[in-house]
């Protein structure tokens, strides 16, 4: 292909994913309610039943929440629809062997994300706030959707980007930036980024909730050795 055609194929591919995305945007206005309420269960756990309100501060603060909440919804939803045009625009210039392996890394990539995501939204998220409820006791709670979404969203993507620790040790491994022995020498340093990184997603100061949070990181890095030493680049043989 020439390189106007490659640039016609990434308009149509960019044209469609777009057409897909605003689809699926649409869908999601249509469960705004839904969406709020399951994102706001873990803020609201906690709290007292006079106090599970949300406030505002300009007249069109709540509609634009609405508007990045279904637009982060249709991005979630039109995902599929995303990464197969995406697919689509990439796979003829790619060897059999990497065609193979390019649907198993997009849906494991997915996979950790979501699950980084789902382990902040049940298990990171309520022991911060009701944290926070038991500091701030005495006073008034009054929290903006603003201020909520984005304290929330960092929590949530932040997670998720931290679970795709495996993936990244693949790519550095296929790189040759890292070997599985290099890693299994810096266990000890991995556990104890783990806990401060639990020191500092649960401010809390119990080392029950540190643990919590710790644990699966210490367990990706784990995977992500084992990973390593699965994949990891094998020495080139000189040809005589």
């Amino acid at each position: 292909m020439t390189f106007l055609e490659h640039f016609e194929e990434l308009r149509k591919r960019l044209y469609w994913a777009l057409i897909g995305y605003c689809v699926a945007f649409g869908v999601s206005t249509a469960f705004l309610d839904q969406l709020m309420q399951f994102l706001v269960q873990p803020y609201y756990k906690y709290l007292p039943e006079g106090q599970r309100s949300l406030a505002y501060t300009e007249i069109t603060e709540v509609f634009f929440l609405y508007m990045k909440v279904a637009a982060i919804a249709g991005l979630f939803i039109g995902a599929p629809w995303i990464f197969m045009q995406l697919w689509m625009f990439i796979a003829p210039g790619l060897r059999p062997k990497e065609k193979r392996l390019a649907l198993p890394f997009i849906v494991a990539t997915s996979l950790f994300f979501m699950a980084g995501m789902a382990f902040c939204y049940y298990g990171v998220l309520p022991f911060t706030f009701k944290f926070f409820y038991d500091f701030n006791k005495g006073f008034r709670n009054v929290v903006t959707v603003s201020y909520f979404w984005g304290f929330t969203i960092k929590f949530l993507v932040g997670m998720g980007l931290v679970f795709e620790t495996p993936i990244l040790i693949l790519f550095l491994t296929r790189l040759g930036l890292v070997t599985p022995g290099f890693l299994l020498r810096k266990f000890k340093w991995a556990i104890l980024i783990a806990f401060i990184l639990g020191a500092v997603i649960t401010p809390s100061g119990d080392p029950i909730n540190q643990t919590i949070v710790a644990l699966p990181i210490v367990a990706l890095y784990a995977l992500g050795v084992l990973i390593s030493w699965l994949f990891k680049k094998k020495p080139e043989t000189e040809t005589p």
